[in-house]
């Protein structure tokens, strides 16, 4: 009977049995096919609609990378998150507004569901938060981030009141894949200088022997025992008469000018005993 809130109006409430069996019955319902539905991306019950080219994709990634591979520039494009307005079960194939629950069989689209960022996903051990600054989820625990306003995302506690800000950081693309680094599913990491890039892509550049950052050229490790083995290196690699001058020098770690005495090797700031410098021309001393 479909009028069923008509037919206990004047019944006594059931029994606490009835009520669990009752709940469990829903809890059934909700979870059936949990973990079984989704993509490459998240595991989810439910598929998006595009409103920018009206088809039917399992989540945003799969809709850009699809798109991205398109072979007319023209014609790619991204979804925007907050756009989507409709949604299609993924269990009984029912398209409807965008909801946490199916209006037709019950299910539950996502163990998580964000209504802001049309956001679904059945595995929960991610840890995934809605950030109001960010205006978008987050995941990792939200006990585990904090949002600095002034970087304008949300970084590790562990880098609270220990990093150097730098305005919108996270609102640039990776400097060496390019991708914007905002909201990628990519780890991403904080160098000394602020700039921050994917974790990834800074491994493979340590690994490539490159330590400066790709942004400003400041060095991203410690390397004071490597200029002290270049100290070494110069005092027992003597250039020849002719090469035996000074030139301008620019030191990328402390911005400083200066004068150095030309070496094959390296030219070493007198302010802070970088070597991560560059000749800035030849003429009179810059200070």
């Amino acid at each position: 009977m479909e009028d069923g809130d008509n037919f206990v109006v004047n019944q006594p409430p059931p029994a606490p049995a009835e009520q669990d069996d009752h709940n469990d019955n829903n809890s059934s319902r909700e979870d059936f096919g949990k973990m079984l539905h989704g993509c490459e991306h998240y595991r989810r019950r439910c598929k998006l609609r595009a409103p920018c080219c009206n088809e039917i994709f399992t989540c945003r990634h799969c809709h850009n990378d699809a798109k991205s591979a398109l072979s007319n520039p023209k014609e790619r494009h991204e979804l925007v998150r907050h756009d989507v307005k409709q949604i299609v079960c993924a269990v009984c194939d029912t398209e409807q507004q965008v909801a946490g629950i199916c209006s037709k069989c019950g299910i539950k689209f996502g163990e998580y569901y964000c209504e802001i960022c049309r956001f679904y996903d059945d595995d929960t051990t991610k840890g995934q938060f809605h950030c109001d600054d960010c205006g978008i989820c987050r995941v990792g625990g939200r006990e585990n981030f904090f949002h600095c306003r002034k970087c304008g995302s949300c970084y590790s506690v562990d880098l609270r009141d220990n990093h150097l800000c730098v305005e919108n950081s996270m609102k640039n693309h990776c400097p060496i894949c390019y991708e914007f680094l905002f909201d990628s599913v990519k780890g991403t990491t904080i160098m000394k200088c602020g700039h921050t890039m994917h974790m990834e892509c800074y491994t493979e550049m340590i690994h490539q022997n490159q330590y400066r950052c790709p942004i400003c050229s400041k060095s991203v490790l410690n390397m004071s025992r490597t200029w002290e083995r270049l100290d070494l290196e110069i005092e027992a690699t003597a250039m020849p008469e002719e090469y035996r001058y000074e030139v301008p020098i620019l030191c990328n770690d402390c911005n400083c000018t200066g004068r150095a005495f030309f070496h094959i090797l390296g030219h070493k700031c007198k302010h802070c005993n970088s070597y991560n410098t560059r000749m800035i021309g030849t003429g009179e001393d810059p200070q």
